[in-house]
């Protein structure tokens, strides 16, 4: 059994209308939640093949840190999806360099989060202090890099061309995500 603890304001997204997404993540996920939600404390649980429940406890992290229910849970669609957090908190002086830092990575009308996406096939989600990704490993790698140049003060035109570069090497050497998998 694994803990995870969420905001409680995700709690809600969670549980979903009726408990419908609880039962969702538990049946797909072939696990067990027990969410107490005065604390955000969840008890993940594998009732079921233990691979797939080991998606269990990502997909209730990506849920609290803002992912729609089924973008997490996209996460089983296969093994290689995977699910990763950027702490924005460790990368910042103090609240004002954080929110000035969210401010880069999110950009003007969410564009470059949004290019982040495009150009990488992943998805992403900016939420508290974090920086959520899903997708496949060199989704992942591509996103955390382009953070990083971000967080680093890199001028957003470099990271989009270093974005685009990943995606034609990716495609170039077979490895575009989407025709790997599927």
């Amino acid at each position: 059994m694994q803990h995870v603890t969420i905001p409680q304001d995700r709690i809600g997204a969670l549980i979903g209308e009726g408990g419908a997404t609880m039962r969702e993540i538990e049946s797909r996920a072939e696990v067990r939640l027990d969410i107490d939600s005065e604390t955000g404390s969840v008890a993940v649980e594998t009732v079921g093949d233990p691979l797939t429940g080991l998606k269990g406890p990502d997909i209730v992290r990506a849920i609290g840190r803002g992912f729609k229910p089924e973008e997490a849970l996209s996460l089983l669609d296969d093994d290689l999806r995977m699910f990763e957090l950027v702490d924005l908190d460790a990368a910042t002086r103090n609240r004002n360099d954080l929110r000035r830092q969210k401010g880069r990575l999110i950009g003007e009308n969410g564009r470059t989060r949004q290019l982040m996406e495009e150009l990488t096939g992943a998805s992403v989600v900016i939420y508290g202090s974090t920086l959520g990704i899903i997708g496949g490993p060199e989704q992942v790698e591509s996103v955390r890099s382009a953070t990083e140049m971000i967080l680093d003060g890199a001028p957003h035109g470099a990271v989009y061309s270093y974005l685009e570069r990943r995606r034609s090497e990716l495609n170039e050497g077979g490895l575009n995500y989407h025709e790997f998998t599927g």
